[in-house]
């Protein structure tokens, strides 16, 4: 693929476990290009939640390269690669991790704060961002309030906050019933078609994989297996 967005390149993690080195990520090479919506599929342990972690800043590689916009991860300073997870990259977990003393609208303003922008500004945002994701009327409620599918939009809302180019998704569905997952997707694949934004996620729901992404990647003990267009 040309005009890759975000790339790694030979990518490998090693993790030592006492007198042994296990391997979660063994070479693995993908391309994920502007306004695509990619799943990631494999079995528990095949090395999907340590790419995707690699890909959002959050650790790096024992060796390979990360690279996002033509640009390697591997010599930004730790404020350049703060400012990489704030600004170029939202994530979104299967448990919402919402702060649950806060409303919907706080939640989503705190991660504005983050990103530098002021008071009545950050307001005006959460709220908006809200109303993007279906959720203007419950900003004041808090995450005991509202339904798992309605959590986990206020984390998408939340991720999308700084108006990163990628979100990268670690099953968000896990905590859904297929309805609410449906909706959910539903949701993404129109930001993906609206916004031109790249969605990379992990799920293990092959028939949610089919209807919603344009390319499935399956990996095996810590390898890139198969990238199959859907």
């Amino acid at each position: 693929m040309t005009d890759a967005l975000m790339e790694t390149r030979e990518v490998s993690k090693h993790y030592k476990m006492g007198e042994n080195v296990v391997v979660a990520l063994d070479r693995a090479s993908l391309s994920v290009g502007e306004g695509e919506f990619v799943a990631l599929q494999g079995t528990s342990g095949s090395g999907k939640s340590t790419l995707l972690n690699l890909l959002g800043g959050l650790d790096q590689p024992s060796e390979g390269e990360v690279v996002f916009e033509g640009r390697s991860l591997a010599p930004l300073s730790k404020k350049e690669m703060a400012r990489y997870r704030r600004q170029s990259v939202g994530m979104i977990f299967q448990n919402f991790n919402l702060i649950t003393s806060m409303t919907a609208a706080e939640n989503v303003e705190l991660a504005l704060a983050f990103g530098g922008l002021a008071g009545r500004e950050r307001t005006a945002r959460a709220r908006e961002l809200l109303g993007r994701v279906g959720l203007a009327e419950r900003a004041d409620h808090r995450p005991t309030e509202l339904s798992g599918g309605e959590q986990q939009r206020v984390a998408i809302a939340r991720a999308l906050a700084n108006r990163p180019r990628v979100l990268l998704a670690d099953e968000p569905t896990g905590n859904l019933d297929s309805t609410r997952a449906s909706e959910l997707l539903s949701l993404l694949r129109a930001m993906v078609e609206r916004d031109r934004l790249t969605v990379l996620m992990v799920t293990h729901d092959r028939e949610l994989a089919a209807r919603f992404a344009d390319r499935t990647i399956s990996m095996r003990d810590g390898r890139i297996v198969t990238m199959n267009a859907e």
